[in-house]
């Protein structure tokens, strides 16, 4: 199977590259973008995603002054709305809203946040206001479409959250649907799908009992550390050889120096974005405590890396302009 495409990278040259990758299959595992990839392989595809917007906000711990989550099961429109501690936070959500096209970076809407902290406010012990709101974020969930019965819309509600496996008469295998909390029985019957399309016996899977990388036990779930497990040592050997890198970057938030550094060496972190977002949960805990730790972040990354001073301004520039879609304007 062969597929080629012509991508556009950001370099300095602005050239266009086109890379062919051979390989005996191919899986689309795109999520919200799964049917741009079917179109690709049939021009007679017809959409099978439907995505659905989800926004979250977040607010101080203290609105939620003890370790349980609230749920509530149907609000005024029939949408769960849910408060979790989160990160020593309170995460607010979700939304439920059907997106006509798939979007690299979605944002929130204004009734999607007024639906929340309307909401919100008759369950917490204090009523949150968009001034309290440290962060707001949203994605897009790739729900499986299915058809309408008598060519009414359907709610995304009604919509199926389970995944599906399908093969196309070119032999690309493509996953659509799913949820984070199937992402395991996703992969094998992905996996599964691709054995017998190459011809190969069936294996059973191990992987409903195999650990992840870092996994731990008797971890103190009061620290921000617990979250990197088995790695926590070598994180803190590295700070007995540099003591100052223990310093947390920015007062509102718990990271430091050291997991800046411990991401780039050894968590494939390229770009303030991958530290602030993927690798910590800066941006996502404290927008504004995010843009401050960013010009710090880009000068530890490029003395790690060997960039010069430009790289660090341009990635302080890119970054804010992120962050800024997750500051709420009061």
């Amino acid at each position: 199977m062969l597929f080629h495409r012509k991508t556009q990278f950001l370099e300095a040259s602005e050239q266009t590259k086109e890379y062919q990758v051979r390989a005996k299959s191919v899986v689309n595992a795109t999520g919200i973008f799964v049917d741009e990839i079917l179109s690709m392989d049939d021009e007679t595809h017809e959409p099978m995603v439907m995505p659905s917007q989800g926004v979250h906000l977040v607010i101080e711990r203290d609105f939620l002054p003890n370790d349980y989550a609230i749920m509530i099961p149907k609000t005024s429109d029939g949408r769960v709305l849910f408060a979790v501690p989160w990160h020593d936070k309170v995460i607010l959500g979700t939304t439920d809203i059907p997106k006509p096209e798939p979007q690299i970076e979605p944002m929130a809407t204004e009734e999607e946040v007024d639906f929340i902290l309307g909401m919100a406010k008759h369950f917490l012990v204090r009523h949150p206001k968009r001034e309290d709101v440290l962060s707001v974020f949203a994605g897009l969930r790739p729900l499986a479409a299915v058809p309408s019965k008598d060519g009414e819309e359907t709610e995304t509600k009604e919509i199926s959250r389970n995944h599906k496996v399908l093969v196309s008469l070119s032999g690309l295998i493509t996953v659509i649907g799913g949820k984070w909390t199937t992402y395991r029985q996703m992969g094998e019957d992905v996996i599964n799908k691709v054995g017998l399309i190459l011809g190969g016996s069936k294996k059973i899977s191990t992987t409903e009992n195999l650990t992840i990388h870092g996994a731990a036990f008797d971890l103190d779930f009061d620290v921000h550390w617990h979250i990197y497990g088995s790695d926590l040592p070598y994180i803190q050997e590295l700070i007995q050889e540099q003591p100052e890198l223990s310093t947390p970057i920015d007062p509102d938030l718990p990271y430091t120096k050291a997991e800046v550094i411990w991401s780039v060496r050894n968590e494939m972190a390229r770009t303030v974005e991958d530290v602030l977002t993927r690798r910590t949960r800066a941006l996502f805990l404290n927008a504004k405590a995010s843009i401050h730790m960013a010009p710090i972040v880009a000068k530890l990354m490029a003395d790690e890396l060997n960039y010069d001073e430009q790289w660090e301004l341009e990635q302080v520039k890119e970054f804010t302009q992120l962050a800024q879609n997750y500051i709420l304007e009061k």
